[in-house]
């Protein structure tokens, strides 16, 4: 886990007591999620979508956001209060084993007691904050336990999409592009197959294949050095794929006729198709399955603790 992660986090389950500034943005059972929690897991909490608040120009979008992550954290207080009616008890040593790992992941006692400091925790209200959070992970754990997926459904989803899982050949090519406008007359044509011709003159004498296509190339991706990445059969334009698929590693073509122009193709690498067997098949299945319900089982369990309890939101203006 990220150290500033685990700051902020430290925001997020600590009690009341330790972070009650600034105005309640909601409650939940009368427990108040203050704005400070709010704000600072909200930096989080688009950290972890590769967003940031100020590249947010869209107001609506960064409504949305935020509300995702004011529920996030009513999710959180609900756990943690199911924890208490359950009367979950986290040991004095599973806390501690937790509060020294994150005590290392922080590089040793002196960094972490001065990032304790900074975040307004001693080493007593850290061990709380650390069984308080143990406790409503082990509470979700609890209402999110699932069995295995049925057989004959594996077998079923299987069947259905055993054609999916095999893996098509593909090729990995660069190429580089000639544009020929639709019905240029015959000298329009050659002149653009005869620059393309120069061009492949020069890579057979030497030059990279990649540096050439970003010097002459008239597609999109002459940036990339004519890079188009791996692609099956059916992707393509029906003489440029017939050309990229016949071709050896490390060849280079022909000058290629296409609807939009001339092509030179080099191909970089050639993966064969595979089936999955059955076995390897089932298993794929299976654990797709037990994550689907996983993910209702999470779901419905937050949906539960939500309907059953007394929520307030304040923030929704």
């Amino acid at each position: 886990m990220k150290l500033n992660t685990l700051l902020v986090l430290w925001a997020l389950w600590v009690p009341a007591a330790y972070c009650s500034n600034g105005p309640a943005v909601a409650r939940v059972n009368g427990e108040e999620i203050s704005q400070l929690r709010l704000e600072r897991y909200f930096a989080e909490y688009l950290e972890d979508q590769g967003r940031s608040v100020g590249n947010i120009r869209n107001p609506k979008a960064y409504k949305q956001l935020r509300k995702a992550a004011l529920d996030a954290l009513i999710d959180k207080e609900l756990l943690w209060q199911e924890a208490l009616k359950r009367g979950v008890v986290i040991s004095d040593a599973t806390v501690q084993s937790q509060v020294e790992k994150t005590r290392q992941a922080f590089g040793g006692a002196e960094v972490f007691a001065r990032r304790l400091e900074d975040a307004g925790f001693d080493e007593a209200s850290y061990a709380e904050y650390t069984r308080r959070e143990l406790a409503a992970q082990q509470v979700f754990a609890d209402l999110t336990q699932v069995g295995e997926p049925d057989e004959q459904q594996v077998r079923a989803f299987f069947e259905e999409h055993r054609a999916e899982m095999n893996r098509p050949e593909e090729v990995q090519v660069r190429h580089i592009l000639i544009k020929v406008p639709q019905g240029a007359d015959a000298s329009t044509v050659e002149a653009a197959r005869l620059r393309l011709e120069g061009m492949r003159t020069r890579i057979t004498q030497g030059a990279d294949f990649a540096s050439v296509a970003r010097e002459g190339s008239e597609d999109a991706s002459a940036s990339e050095g004519g890079e188009l990445g791996y692609f099956p059969r059916g992707r393509m334009l029906p003489e440029f794929e017939a050309t990229a698929f016949a071709l050896a590693p490390g060849a280079v073509s022909d000058p290629v006729r296409t609807a939009v122009g001339w092509h030179l193709i080099y191909l970089e690498n050639r993966v064969e198709a595979a089936d999955v067997t059955e076995e390897q098949g089932l298993d794929m299945v299976r654990a797709y399955l037990a994550r689907q319900k996983q993910v209702q089982a999470r779901l419905q369990a937050l949906a539960q603790l939500r309907s059953s309890h007394r929520i307030e939101r304040v923030d929704d203006d």
